[in-house]
């Protein structure tokens, strides 16, 4: 449920200094003049406020201030100006593992980091077992953390951090955690702690997840926010920028992409034109997407998502069999055939290029992607413009 407000920020800025002598940077900190010289300005008057319930997507480039933003709502950093305030315990997967000894036990480390999350010793040993569970290292709990591989590394600090239950939580790229099965699985512990009523912010490079997951979202550039409201108008405004600063630097081309794991694969993906045609005409011929995928035969039914992408890459079109409301069929063996038809292609003139995925049963955890492995050209005989035409009828003289 929204209620009162748990994160307010005011016209707060974060700089650091360029300075490249240390001793002058010591000196400056030291002299109270740690503002003076040259300064590199992380994050530029953000003002912000999160109410109690609200899921909230942060977008932007690698190096816009994103991170450096949610480390000053954590208080991992201090801004340098303005006015931060927080209600509530935050639980933060920034650098998951931050703060573990590897000379230790992974037990030990639980013991060890479960006070700088705000729990009691009593409590840390009633939610041992639970956090081992999760973790599914098994007996390597007792092993020094210097003998983990990254992905059991991984999985014992996320299951960790979310072991209390917080007001916020704050997401930075960790949906990715460990192998297919256990971002899964992280991603379950997510969303039942939005269903619980927590406050998140999720900060993704993922537009997809940041719309299904996120009811609001901002859009950070250059440390400033750019945009503050709907996640659906958010990710469109961000993704229209991006393609207009990609064609300013030139058009490298559309490269082919996989991505597969244990939960799927894409075997294939094909189109089928009508017989005898090469090129598309808008408005007159069908096209037929063709896709075949492999799953585990026991797991949930994946969703399966399809994306029309124009010749700068932005997605123009998709379709998901679960939007339809009609469920994928799958063979004993795991088999997956499905096929998209699109009558009497509404998209002007143009080459496309056609992306598959593979979901979770919820539509929105990732599990295979195959994308531009398959191209169309389609031509017009008249000079509409833009990127498809709509159905549409006029009406002239008065109306009644």
């Amino acid at each position: 449920m929204v209620d009162a407000c748990v994160i307010e920020l005011h016209e707060l800025c974060k700089s650091y200094s360029l300075e490249m002598r240390p001793w002058q940077r010591l000196w400056n900190q030291l002299s109270g003049r740690s503002d003076r010289g040259q300064q590199h300005a992380a994050l530029r008057q953000v003002n912000l406020s999160v109410r109690r319930g609200e899921v909230v997507g942060i977008i932007g480039r690698n190096g816009a201030g994103k991170s450096t933003l949610l480390q000053v709502i954590c208080g991992v950093l201090q801004p340098s100006s303005g006015r931060r305030t927080v209600h509530g315990r935050i639980a933060a997967l920034l650098e998951l593992g931050a703060g573990f000894n590897p000379e230790l036990t992974g037990r030990e480390n639980v013991r060890l980091n479960g006070p700088l999350l705000g729990l009691s010793a009593a409590e840390v040993e009633r939610s041992m077992d639970a956090i081992i569970d999760f973790a599914g290292i098994g007996s390597y709990v007792d092993q020094p953390v210097r003998s983990y591989s990254s992905g059991m590394f991984m999985r014992l600090a996320f299951s960790m951090a979310t072991s209390v239950e917080p007001d916020i939580l704050i997401v930075d790229e960790a949906l990715s955690v460990g192998d297919g099965a256990f971002a899964h699985k992280s991603f379950e512990r997510i969303m039942a702690l939005k269903e619980r009523g927590a406050t998140i912010l999720f900060c993704s490079h993922s537009m997809f997840q940041v719309e299904a997951l996120c009811t609001r979202a901002l859009w950070i550039e250059a440390g400033a926010v750019r945009f503050d409201g709907p996640a659906h108008r958010a990710t469109v405004e961000y993704t229209e920028w991006l393609s207009r600063m990609e064609q300013g630097k030139g058009d490298a081309g559309l490269q082919a992409a996989r991505f597969d794991s244990p939960q799927a694969a894409i075997t294939q993906v094909s189109l089928r034109l009508p017989a005898g045609v090469s090129v598309l005409r808008s408005g007159e011929h069908d096209l037929r997407i063709d896709v075949a995928l492999r799953s585990q035969p026991h797991a949930p039914l994946p969703t399966l998502g399809i994306v029309l992408h124009g010749g700068d890459g932005r997605a123009v079109a998709s379709a998901g069999n679960w939007l339809d409301g009609l469920p994928l069929e799958r063979a004993v063996d795991g088999e997956i055939l499905a096929r998209l038809t699109l009558p009497r292609l509404p998209l002007l003139k143009g080459r496309y290029t056609v992306s598959a995925y593979v979901l979770c049963e919820r539509s929105i955890n990732l599990w295979a992607a195959a994308e531009h492995v398959a191209s169309f050209e389609v031509v017009q005989d008249h000079l509409e413009q833009g990127v498809v035409s709509l159905p549409h009828h006029w009406a002239m003289g008065p109306q009644p």
